[in-house]
């Protein structure tokens, strides 16, 4: 529906309400008015990796996974998939008298904020560390959740603004401090493509503070999103933040203060119970009629938007379109792009004829809890890396198993049986040709502040070493002297210096989404060629990483890293061989660059690449490193070669100056292309250099 046409519905249907009736409405869980025909809506539901937490629906890899494709068509399929399933859940469920939480068509996903550190836990829910990678990933996946009918299929929020990203500890009570370049140069360009080109329907704010402003409650909701950005949606508190702003940030002293400090600010929703006290602002006069029927009808023109009151052309959709054979291969081709080949001396794929015994090992390798990450759903049927790797070897190998260790520090009761884990390892271990060690964390370990009952209360984690008794596995793993393959599930960068130097071949594995191991399986075996990309930098250890409480990008990330790292962002190997014979430019940076890349599959099996352009200005507003511009997948067939066009836009080209004004530099831009960074490391790791011009 026309926003001009929802936005004239929804002001006629909030002027006949009273004021105490358009307060209610502000709420998540907002009550039905029943002398006008509003039913109750709950606002909250999620679909960040999948529709979560309302019953089955397709399972696709973590949202880390999903950067680790740099696949820009492929998300916009998953959110179509999402879009189709959380309308389908809605019809059914309303059909059968359910509106209660996790049920409507507002998802609160995807989550933009940028990777800045590894150990923060909730790192699993972004794209990367790379404000192009995010935004060019965000983008599609908000199209496809929304939809381009006539009605709005389901509305996606654009979360946590902003400057957000742990620790997760602090967060109640934590000040985000940056100045105004890396603002604009690294915490805001995801969110501005996100309104801008996306036009998502609604902005989350974070729970912490921003250079002294609670993000729920700060000038930049007007300033920078409705003034600067024209967003014509509606903002969202995250779950209880406003309650914060008197009980830890103390900015206010009571409830009915906080709520009016955020609904003037413009928040129209809180998820939370603040505003339940609206009124009592009211009648103090903290907040006026006005400031709450302007939200009521931002919240109902969405509700317009998303046909809630007419026939829409999703009425049809139902509980046969959920986790459908299409839908499920969409999030198999995810897994298989997700997963990355960090390093492989030959090992791989898995030859059959000299490897008759397999023993596959770890606490990961027949777990499903590691395969979901958080925010999930529930799949009809979970495939595990020792199930996948069943079903890849076929009937001709004999796969032994031994869960060897628990994921972490087990309780005192079990430490025999630890002992026992360990001697079962080892003796599977002496039987077999090769080892297959599956490990890594699940959202117990890393994830949100008080979620699911993490181990580490605060989500984050203290470090990037495995735990003590995944360690302790991997010492007799390298003691057996038995050639080994890891294969690493977690949803962030782990300390892999030691399996870098004695494993024979790692694979990072993510999260892989429900039936993620038939993935694994799979490229252990050849059936799929490796082809995902770091999203994320993997560095040497956390020596090499500022204050987690610092929030200047000095020292993080590829653009801005002082130390070499172990893996680059944007590696990742693969088995076949393509190579970029040349490369050709039309435009500039005035009117964009268009960039035609010849490339060629010069080995014998079909290929998938991801083609990276980065730039480095010679100019002192410059980042530290290169910046990725640009990317884009090919895939060709052996011996295939094919012309790939790349545009870069204009804006692409700007740097940020110490004020966070984006200005064209004034020297001259080199343009790098190649499958990885332009960097020594990545060509020592891939062997192949990139193509190199100025503009």
């Amino acid at each position: 529906m026309d926003r001009v046409k929802a936005t004239q519905r929804a002001e006629e249907l909030v002027s006949k309400m009273t004021v105490e009736e358009a307060a209610s409405q502000l709420r998540y869980d907002s009550p039905a008015i029943e002398r006008l025909g509003i039913p109750e809506y709950n606002w909250w539901n999620e679909s960040l990796h999948g529709v979560a937490r309302a019953g089955t629906a397709t399972s696709f890899p973590q949202a880390i996974g999903l950067g680790a494709t740099f696949d820009q068509e492929l998300l916009g399929k998953v959110g179509d998939v999402c879009g189709n399933e959380g309308r389908a859940k809605y019809n059914e469920y309303k059909q059968n008298g359910d509106r209660d939480i996790y049920k409507g068509l507002t998802f609160w996903s995807p989550n933009v904020n940028l990777f800045r550190d590894p150990r923060w836990g909730r790192g699993q829910e972004t794209y990367g560390e790379d404000p192009v990678l995010i935004s060019r990933l965000a983008v599609p996946f908000i199209e496809g959740l929304q939809g381009d009918g006539e009605y709005m299929k389901g509305a996606a929020c654009a979360k946590h603004f902003v400057v957000h990203s742990g620790p997760e500890a602090l967060r109640h009570q934590f000040n985000a401090t940056c100045n105004d370049k890396d603002l604009n140069e690294t915490y805001l360009p995801a969110f501005e493509a996100c309104v801008e080109e996306a036009k998502v329907e609604s902005v989350m704010g974070a729970y912490n503070r921003t250079n002294g402003e609670p993000c729920c409650g700060h000038s930049y909701l007007k300033d920078i999103i409705r003034d600067k950005w024209g967003f014509e949606g509606h903002i969202v508190s995250d779950c209880w933040a406003i309650r914060d702003f008197h009980e830890h940030h103390h900015v206010t002293k009571t409830n009915e203060e906080s709520a009016a400090l955020a609904l003037k600010k413009g928040c129209d929703l809180n998820c939370g119970c603040t505003y339940i006290h609206l009124m009592s602002a009211y009648n103090q006069g903290l907040i006026t009629e006005e400031d709450i029927r302007t939200a009521a009808v931002r919240l109902f023109t969405t509700r317009f938007i998303l046909g809630m009151f007419d026939e829409t052309e999703f009425d049809g959709l139902n509980y046969l379109d959920v986790e459908t054979r299409e839908n499920l291969a969409v999030a198999k081709r995810a897994s298989d792009e997700s997963i990355v080949l960090l390093k492989n001396d030959g090992i791989l794929p898995i030859d059959k004829n000299k490897n008759k015994v397999i023993s596959v090992i770890g606490p990961n390798a027949d777990s499903r809890a590691c395969l979901i990450g958080n925010y999930y759903g529930t799949s009809s049927e979970y495939i595990t890396a020792l199930e996948g790797i069943r079903n890849a070897a076929g009937e001709d190998m004999r796969i032994l198993y031994s869960e060897g260790c628990n994921i972490s520090l087990p309780k005192p009761d079990f430490l025999s049986r630890e002992y026992h884990r360990l001697a079962e390892a080892k003796a599977v271990m002496s039987r077999s040709d090769l080892v297959i060690l599956v490990i890594g964390l699940n959202e117990n370990l890393e994830g949100e502040e008080g979620d699911q009952g993490n181990q580490y209360k605060s989500g984050d984690k203290p470090d990037l070493l495995f735990p003590k008794t995944q360690r302790k596995l991997i010492d007799a793993v390298i003691a057996s002297g038995k050639p080994f393959i890891t294969v690493v599930m977690a949803g962030s960068a782990m300390d892999l210096s030691v399996l870098n130097d004695k494993s024979s071949a790692i694979l990072q594995a993510w999260y892989p989404g429900a039936r993620g191991g038939q993935s694994i399986g799979d490229i252990l075996f050849g059936k799929v060629n490796p082809s995902g990309k770091l999203p994320v930098t993997f560095y040497k250890d956390t020596n090499d990483l500022p204050d987690f409480e610092d929030y200047s990008m000095k020292g993080r990330t590829y653009r801005y890293i002082e130390t070499e790292p172990l893996y680059p962002f944007g590696f990742g190997l693969t088995y076949g061989n393509m190579d970029i014979t040349s490369v050709d430019k039309e435009g500039g940076r005035d009117e964009g660059l268009k960039i035609k890349v010849n490339v060629s599959n010069t080995g014998d099996i079909k290929t998938s690449e991801v083609i990276q352009v980065y730039f480095k200005a010679e100019d002192p507003n410059e980042v530290r490193n290169t910046r990725l511009a640009a990317f884009t997948r090919v895939t060709l067939g052996a011996g295939e070669s094919s012309v790939v066009e790349i545009e870069v836009p204009s804006e692409r080209f700007k740097v940020v100056n110490d004020k966070g004004e984006k200005v064209m530099p004034e020297g001259n831009v080199n343009v790098y292309v190649g499958f990885g960074q332009p960097d020594s490391l990545t060509e020592s790791l891939t062997g192949k250099k990139a193509c190199t011009f100025t503009v």
